[in-house]
C-alpha cells in the first residue's frame, strides 16, 4: 500500500510557546510535511549544514568562561559583579536583532563589546552563526529554499526584527510567502513587497474592566472569572489565558492561589526555580555557604538532601540527638556535640555522626568551596540550578543569582489554562482571557534602556526598532481583537497602599468597581467560598474555635485558651530533661508561657537579614565578654592572670579587641563604620576596667573566663578546673543547669573561689540589696552553686557582680551576701514554678507586659488583655509568684 506524502510547508511563529501550540494542532488535524520553526531556524535550516542560531544557554556560558581574560575598556570595574554576565547576554543579543556591525563604530564601549563579541564567537560551537552570517549564507542557497522549505507562513507577529528582514523579502522571489496577519496591524516595511497579506476582522469583543483594590485582589477576581468559565461549561481549560506584560511580579499570587483553587495553571514563562524543592534544596546549600554552618540552616539543608548519596544513611528522625540550644556555629562545635551523645541514642542505634562531619567538612570551606559542595551534594535537578548560578554570578552572589533562574513546570499548555506575558498570548491567542496590571507605567511599560549601551551611544530606537511601548500597545489590541471574550483589571493601590494610576490603554472603557469584601457569584476556592457565606463558616471548627477563643479572651477567667494546657504534657517532660540556663529559668519563674512557647514547642524570634544600625545591649555583652576571654587565655598561657601587671594587661587588652574585632567583622553583620568603632572603644574601655579594677588576690591565684558547665560545648578547652560535661543538678528541683561563668578566679590550695558576672550596663542605686531581684538576677547564685558542686563542698565561694562601667567613686562590685540561703531560696522558688507548669498552668507572668517581650504578637493585641487575664492568673499560680517579689 502506498501512502501519498503532502508537500513540504513551512510554518514560522514567534515564541516557543507558539510554537508548542502550532505542533499540537497540527497533531490533531494530522498534518503531514508541515515544518514548525523560528525565523532563526528557519534561516539556519536554509543556510545548510548543521547550522542553527546561538542558543542562549551556549552563549550565557560563553560569555562567563570569555569575561575574565577579555579587556573591555571602561566596562573593566564592573564585568566581576553578579549580572554582568546576563547584561552581557542580553545586550549582544539585542545588537545582533538589530542588525548593527560594532566593529563600524570608534567608541571606546562599543570597541569593547565588539571585543567581546569576537571572543564569544570564538568560543560558541562552530556549528552556531550569528544572525548576520545566517542570513548571508541563506541569501547564497535561496535556490534551495522550494525543496527545503516550500510555502512559507509568517503566523502570530506583529514585527519582525530587522536582522531576518532582508532574507524574507528575498525569499518571497523563490516561494510563496504568506503574513498571516489576522487582526493585527502590519509592519510598514512590508507594503509593495510580494509577501501575501492576510488579514481578518476583529473579533469586535469590547473588554470588560475591573477596577480591583490590590494586585492580589485582581489575581483573585481572575481566578473566580476562571471557575465561573469553567463551571458553567461555557470554556475548556485549554481555552482560557491570564496574561500581563509583566507576569514576574504576579507570579508568587498566581501560583499561591493555583494551590489553593485546585486549579493547576501552566506558568508560560516558567516557575521560580527556588519556589521548587529542587531549587529550595539549593538555596539552602547557598544559605550555609554564605552564611556559615549554623545548626538551622544544616538542618534544612539535610532535610532537602534526603536519599542523596551518603545523607541517605540518615534516620528521618536522627535530629533528636542534638542539643537544640547548642551554638553549632563550628565544625568543632558540632563534634563537641556528637562526642556528648551515646551510640544508643541514635534512632538506628548506629552513630552517623561521620556522615554529616564529612559534609560539615566540605562546607565550612564557604564560598571557595561552592563548585565542589554542589558537585558533591546536590541531586541531579538542584546541580542543573546550582551549576546555572554559579555561570550567571560569583558564589557570594549564589542568593541573587538562585533568585532569579526559573524552571518548566511540567504542566501541559494545550489541556490547562495558562499564566504568560502578553507578547506569548499575542501570538498564540486563546477565546477567554483575562489581562492584569493594567496600570500606568505597567501597561503599556516605559522604554528601558540597554544596560550596556545607553542611549547616547546608540539611540534606543536603532537598538530596539520596535519600542517597549509600542509593541505592548499591539499586544494589547491583538488579544482584545481575536478573543471571543475578554476582561481586564487594574489595581486602585499596590501592596504598600499607595495609590496607581490607570493604563492609557482603558481609559476609554466603562469601569466596574470590584470591592475586595463583595460576595462572588463563583468563588475561586474553598476559603473564598467560605469567606463570602459567613453563616457557613461559622459551623466550621475552624470559626467555631477562633470564636471561643475571641470569647474566653474577653473574659477575666483563665481558660485554655489562655496558657492551660494538660497535665504532665510530654512536651514539657522533655524540656525538663534537658539542662537549663540561666536565662530559660528567668522565664520560668517570671513568664510560664513564654518559657514553653520558647523551649516545649521551639518558637524563635526571626534573625535579622540586614545590617543592624547599632549594636542592641545583648550583643555589645556578648562582645566584651569575647574580648575578656581571649584576653585572660593569653595571660595563662603567659604565667597566669594574678600576676600580670597593667602594661601587660593593657597589651593583652588591645590585642584582644582587635582579634575579637576582626572575627566579628569576618563572621557577621556589624553597625556601619562610625557607630562599630564606638562599640570597639567601649569595649576595650570596660574590658581593661574590668581586669584591672582591683580585686584581693587569691594565694596562687589562677583564673579563667567563659568556663562551661553543665554542656559538652567545652571538652575543646584545655586546662578547665573541671569536666565540663558533668550535670549540675540543683537540689529538689530534678532540674539541671548549664551556663558560662564569665570569670573564676580560684586560689592554689582550691579551698577558695570567686565568680564575677560581668555586667556591662550601669548600676542600679539599690544593687547593694539585690538577691534574686524577683527572679531576673540569678547567675551569681547559679554559678556558685555550680562551682561548689563541681569543685566539692569544702570550697569557700564568693559569688559577685562587676559593673566596669560604674562611675568613679561608685560602687562597682556588688557580692551575694548569703549564697546558700539565696540558693535555697531559688531552687524553692524553681520548684514550685516547675510543679505549677508541670500542673497545666502555661499563663501569663509579670514580664509578659515587658515592654521588650520578643513574644508579644503572640498574645491577643487588645491592650486590655493582659489587664484582664493577670489577676486570674496569678491567683492561679499561687505561691509560684512570691519570687516576683523577692529583693
Amino acid at each position: 500500500m502506498s501512502i501519498a506524502f503532502s508537500a513540504r510547508r513551512t510554518v514560522v511563529v514567534h515564541t516557543n510557546f507558539a510554537a508548542h501550540m502550532a505542533r499540537v494542532a497540527a497533531a490533531r488535524n494530522g498534518e503531514i510535511g508541515l515544518q514548525i520553526m523560528s525565523m532563526g531556524q528557519l534561516t539556519a535550516r536554509l543556510a545548510g549544514g548543521f547550522l542553527m542560531p546561538i542558543d542562549m544557554e551556549a552563549l550565557r556560558e560563553a560569555v562567563r568562561s570569555t569575561l575574565p581574560e577579555t579587556p573591555l575598556g571602561e566596562l573593566e570595574p564592573i564585568k566581576s559583579l553578579p549580572g554582568m554576565v546576563r547584561a552581557a547576554v542580553g545586550t549582544l543579543d539585542r545588537i545582533w536583532r538589530a542588525d548593527i556591525d560594532l566593529s563600524s563604530f570608534a567608541h571606546p564601549r562599543l570597541q569593547a563589546l565588539a571585543a567581546l563579541e569576537f571572543r564569544v564567537l570564538q568560543r560558541l560551537p562552530a556549528a552556531m552563526r550569528k544572525p548576520r552570517t545566517l542570513v548571508d549564507l541563506a541569501l547564497v542557497r535561496l535556490v534551495h529554499a522550494p525543496a527545503v522549505l516550500g510555502p512559507v507562513e509568517i503566523r502570530g507577529h506583529s514585527e519582525m526584527p530587522v536582522c531576518w528582514r532582508r532574507l524574507l523579502i528575498a525569499l518571497a522571489n523563490r516561494v510563496p510567502v504568506t503574513w498571516i496577519a489576522g487582526p493585527r496591524p502590519v509592519p510598514n516595511w512590508l507594503n509593495d513587497r510580494k509577501i501575501e497579506i492576510r488579514r481578518s476582522t476583529t473579533s469586535g469583543v469590547t473588554p470588560e474592566v475591573y477596577s480591583c483594590a490590590t494586585p492580589q485582589h485582581e489575581v483573585l477576581e481572575a481566578y473566580r472569572w476562571m471557575r465561573s468559565l469553567l463551571a458553567d461549561g461555557r470554556a475548556k481549560p485549554e481555552d482560557i489565558a491570564i496574561a500581563a506584560a509583566s507576569p514576574a511580579d504576579y507570579d508568587d499570587y498566581i501560583a499561591a492561589l493555583s494551590r489553593e483553587a485546585s486549579i493547576p495553571i501552566h506558568f508560560v514563562q516558567g516557575v521560580r526555580a527556588v519556589a521548587t524543592p529542587e531549587g529550595q534544596t539549593a538555596a539552602s546549600l547557598a544559605d550555609v555557604l554564605v552564611n556559615g554552618i549554623s545548626q538551622a540552616p544544616v538542618r534544612r539543608l539535610l532535610r532537602g538532601l534526603k536519599g542523596t548519596g551518603r545523607i541517605a544513611e540518615l534516620s528521618p528522625d536522627w535530629e533528636r540527638v542534638l542539643p537544640t540550644d547548642a551554638p553549632l556555629s563550628t565544625v568543632q562545635r558540632w563534634k563537641q556535640a556528637f562526642s556528648s551523645v551515646d551510640p544508643s541514642v541514635w534512632p538506628d542505634g548506629i552513630d552517623r555522626s561521620d556522615v554529616i562531619l564529612e559534609m560539615l567538612d566540605l562546607l565550612e570551606k564557604g564560598c571557595a568551596g561552592a563548585h565542589e559542595a554542589g558537585e558533591r551534594l546536590l541531586p541531579k535537578l538542584s546541580l542543573k540550578l546550582w551549576r546555572l548560578a554559579l555561570e550567571d554570578g560569583p558564589p557570594e552572589a549564589l542568593p541573587v543569582t538562585l533568585a532569579h533562574l526559573r524552571i518548566a513546570d511540567g504542566l501541559e499548555p494545550a489541556s490547562h489554562p495558562v499564566w504568560c506575558s502578553a507578547v506569548s498570548l499575542a501570538a498564540s491567542p486563546r477565546p477567554f482571557v483575562r489581562l492584569l496590571a493594567l496600570n500606568a507605567g505597567r501597561w503599556p511599560r516605559r522604554i528601558p534602556e540597554d544596560r550596556l549601551i545607553p542611549d547616547h551611544i546608540i539611540p534606543i530606537e536603532d537598538l530596539e526598532p520596535l519600542p517597549l511601548a509600542d509593541a505592548d500597545r499591539r499586544d494589547f489590541a491583538t488579544i482584545i481583537a481575536s478573543s471571543a471574550e475578554a476582561s481586564v483589571s487594574f489595581s486602585r493601590r499596590d501592596v504598600e497602599g499607595r495609590l496607581l494610576g490607570r493604563s492609557p490603554l482603558v481609559g476609554d472603557f466603562e469601569q466596574i468597581y470590584l470591592s475586595y469584601g463583595r460576595i462572588p457569584g463563583h468563588a475561586a476556592s474553598e476559603p473564598d467560598r467560605l469567606i463570602a457565606r459567613p453563616t457557613e463558616f461559622r459551623a466550621t471548627p475552624t470559626a467555631q474555635s477562633g470564636l471561643a477563643a475571641w470569647r474566653d479572651w474577653s473574659k477575666p477567667r483563665i481558660s485554655a485558651h489562655d496558657g492551660l494546657v494538660r497535665a504532665r504534657h510530654p512536651r514539657l517532660e522533655k524540656v525538663f530533661q534537658q539542662p537549663l540556663s540561666a536565662t530559660s529559668l528567668r522565664l520560668l519563674l517570671r513568664d510560664p508561657i513564654r518559657f514553653v512557647w520558647r523551649y516545649a514547642l521551639g518558637w524563635r524570634q526571626p534573625e535579622e537579614a540586614d545590617e543592624p544600625f547599632s549594636l542592641d545591649p545583648q550583643g555589645f555583652g556578648v562582645l566584651v565578654h569575647e574580648t575578656l576571654q581571649v584576653a585572660v587565655s593569653a595571660f595563662e598561657s603567659a604565667g597566669g592572670f594574678a600576676a600580670a601587671g597593667p602594661d601587660v594587661i593593657a597589651t593583652a587588652i588591645e590585642d584582644a579587641v582587635l582579634v575579637t574585632a576582626c572575627r566579628w567583622e569576618a563572621g557577621q553583620p556589624v553597625p556601619p563604620p562610625l557607630i562599630w568603632r564606638n562599640a570597639v572603644d567601649l569595649t576595650r574601655r570596660i574590658a581593661r576596667t574590668a581586669l584591672t579594677r582591683h580585686l584581693e588576690s587569691l594565694p596562687k591565684q589562677t583564673s579563667w573566663t567563659e568556663i562551661p558547665f553543665g554542656t559538652a560545648d567545652g571538652h575543646g578547652r584545655s586546662g578547665l578546673p573541671w569536666d565540663p560535661s558533668r550535670p549540675v543538678e540543683i537540689p529538689g528541683t530534678g532540674i539541671t543547669i548549664q551556663g558560662q561563668i564569665d570569670r573564676l578566679d580560684l586560689s592554689g590550695d582550691n579551698r577558695r573561689a570567686r565568680v564575677i558576672d560581668y555586667k556591662t550596663g550601669r548600676p542600679n542605686r539599690n544593687m547593694a540589696d539585690v538577691v534574686v531581684k524577683g527572679g531576673t538576677e540569678l547567675q551569681r547564685c547559679l554559678y556558685a552553686f555550680a562551682v561548689r558542686t563541681l569543685l566539692g563542698s569544702r570550697v569557700e565561694v564568693e559569688a559577685a557582680l562587676l559593673y566596669p562601667r560604674a562611675a568613679e567613686g561608685e560602687q562597682a562590685l556588688f557580692p551575694l551576701k548569703d549564697t546558700r540561703t539565696a540558693l535555697d531560696k531559688l531552687a524553692s522558688a524553681i520548684a514550685c514554678a516547675r510543679h505549677s507548669l508541670e500542673n497545666g498552668l502555661a499563663l501569663p507572668g509579670i514580664d509578659s507586659q515587658d515592654a521588650y517581650n520578643d513574644y508579644s504578637f503572640a498574645l491577643p493585641a487588645s491592650p486590655g488583655y493582659l489587664a484582664r487575664k493577670r489577676p486570674a492568673a496569678d491567683r492561679q499560680l499561687g505561691d509560684a509568684t512570691r519570687i516576683w517579689e523577692a529583693p
